[in-house]
């Protein structure tokens, strides 16, 4: 998934970032609400995850500000601030979830699965389809029982098609997916990257049909 991190302690997120990177993720960070506020206006993402206490605008300011222009971006609100008061206050203004810091990085990757199989319309972490299975928290994919020898941008790609199904993403749209704003890769490596998961997801029902000027999209074939 691509993800945005708004938070000013740098210790917490150096380790958010290493941990969510570790998995797969491709995360942007910002420290500032006014600095997070002007990319959430021009750039997207599949989950946002945002402090409360920021300089600049303060992270309610934020999510209302993404509300009202109607950005529906799932956000997890990220606080030091555990009275019920606040917590409705951030839910009010938008928050889909809201932990509490500390809190464990294991519970908080759980919670980015839950928002991006909702956002899917999926209510599992394993998505099947004949002789093709992926499980989101495991990222494992199997064909036949078989496992895919998959490296971690392969996975993101995977993730990236499965909740895509059936849409046409252009080459562009695929790249902002997969690639962090400090990353420069270029169209071809998105073109590699598909090439090379289209070669190991053979005999598997899951298509991912190139369409020329247009970009990519994955359906699941019949054929199977």
């Amino acid at each position: 998934m691509r993800m945005l991190l708004v938070e000013d302690n740098d210790e917490l997120a150096e380790t958010i970032l290493d941990r969510l990177r570790s998995e797969g993720h491709s995360v942007d960070r910002e420290a500032n609400g006014d600095e997070a506020n002007d990319l959430l206006r021009f750039s997207s993402f599949d989950i946002v995850l945002l402090d409360i206490n920021l300089p600049g605008r303060s992270g309610y300011e934020v999510l209302r500000s993404m509300r009202s222009r109607g950005d529906a971006t799932p956000v997890i609100v990220l606080t030091a601030r555990s009275e019920i008061d606040d917590r409705v206050v951030g839910l009010d203004a938008g928050a889909d979830d809201y932990m509490v810091k500390p809190f464990d990085f294991r519970e908080l990757s759980a919670r980015c699965r839950v928002l991006a199989r909702r956002r899917a319309g999926a209510s599992s972490n394993v998505f099947s389809a004949g002789s093709f299975r992926f499980d989101r928290a495991a990222k494992q994919a199997h064909v036949e029982g078989r496992q895919l020898d998959l490296c971690a941008r392969e996975v993101q790609l995977l993730e990236i098609m499965l909740d895509n199904l059936g849409r046409m993403l252009t080459k562009e749209e695929v790249a902002d997916k997969l690639y962090t704003f400090n990353e420069t890769p270029s169209l071809n490596a998105v073109e590699q990257l598909v090439t090379r998961l289209r070669r190991k997801l053979e005999g598997a029902p899951l298509v991912i049909k190139t369409a020329r000027g247009l970009g990519y999209m994955a359906y699941v074939s019949d054929d199977d």
